[in-house]
């Protein structure tokens, strides 16, 4: 098929590197504008759009699609493109503009969507995060008929995928990248004969996007919450403990952790008080149970087992890692 490709990110360009090896021609790229990152702060292109210049694929990066929005030039413009392209459909993977009607209505066979969870469970901007987050076993890929809602559109294929014990959102996310390569190339090798089922009404969840201000370790909680909430915020936002120190307090960032049951004399220790610190770990008491932390960072330092971290910043029984 002649495809219009909408992404920005690395799920997305693996899923269109997937189509264009299963042959379809992809004609058109949309992805965001380039924005700045890294320590000079330059203007970086996204996966997508650095995929596609490799491979002489035609880029528009329109700031909205909306034509009676705040960018009507863009919008007018990408129209006219869109047009010009001639697609027979539209693949979109976490674009992040939202996709008026007149675009759903562009494409003959539609704006087809590939979403990383089990809708309707995990509608949203961070499925991955969430499902880890919320202590889901199970996850996959949605290959969905976009109409005008929140991902609310029929669905036209599932693959289902586990989601293991340790992983973390870097894990699942390029598992899932790929298995959403695979499922968007089924999708389209027999498009006309799938079913369009409806999402059912009962199992409806939303997946926020994650703010940074859910990255510090709220102590009150349970260890198994904060476990979870820290393989589901890795790479990012990373989550966050106060640490002070003689000549102030730093932020420590907190990358693996283990949720353990609390040592008998540790039952009436505070939220957020050190209980022990060793070879094998930072444990450090919660609202129920105690959390071992085993792979930590100060500010400018690299992620360290807890061995290695403490022979830099040595913690003691009953320091407290609160504000």
């Amino acid at each position: 098929m002649r495809l219009i490709f909408a992404g920005t990110p690395e799920f997305a360009q693996v899923a269109m590197a997937a189509l264009h090896a299963a042959g379809h021609d992809v004609v058109l790229v949309l992805t965001q504008p380039d924005r700045p990152a890294g320590r000079g702060m330059k203007l970086q292109a996204s996966p997508v759009k650095q995929w596609a210049l490799d491979h002489a694929v035609a880029v528009a990066q329109p700031r909205s699609l909306r034509l009676d929005g705040k960018y009507p030039e863009d919008a007018a413009a990408a129209r006219q493109i869109l047009l010009d392209s001639q697609a027979d459909a539209m693949i979109v993977a976490a674009y992040g503009l939202i996709l008026p009607q007149w675009v759903l209505d562009l494409p003959p066979k539609g704006c087809l969507n590939i979403h990383a969870s089990l809708l309707p469970r995990w509608r949203g901007a961070a499925p991955i995060h969430r499902a880890i987050e919320a202590g889901d076993t199970q996850t996959g890929i949605t290959i969905m008929q976009m109409d005008a809602g929140l991902d609310t559109g029929d669905m036209l294929l599932v693959l289902p995928c586990a989601i293991a014990p340790g992983d973390t959102t870097a894990v699942l996310h390029d598992r899932l990248a790929e298995l959403g390569g695979q499922a968007i190339v089924q999708a389209l090798a027999k498009l006309d004969a799938l079913p369009h089922q409806s999402q059912p009404a009962e199992g409806v969840t939303y997946a926020h996007k994650i703010d940074k201000a859910e990255a510090t370790l709220d102590w009150a909680l349970s260890a198994k919450v904060l476990a979870r909430r820290i393989r589901a915020f890795d790479p990012f936002p990373g989550m966050t403990v106060p640490l002070a120190t003689a000549t102030g307090v730093e932020t420590l960032k907190i990358w693996q952790a283990v949720a353990e049951p609390f040592a008998h004399e540790a039952h009436a220790a505070v939220p957020g008080t050190v209980l022990s610190a060793d070879a094998t770990g930072v444990r450090v008491a919660c609202g129920e149970g105690q959390l071992c932390l085993t792979q930590l960072q100060r500010p400018g330092g690299k992620r360290l087992s807890a061995a290695d971290f403490l022979r830099g910043c040595p913690l003691q029984p009953g320091q407290r890692l609160v504000a």
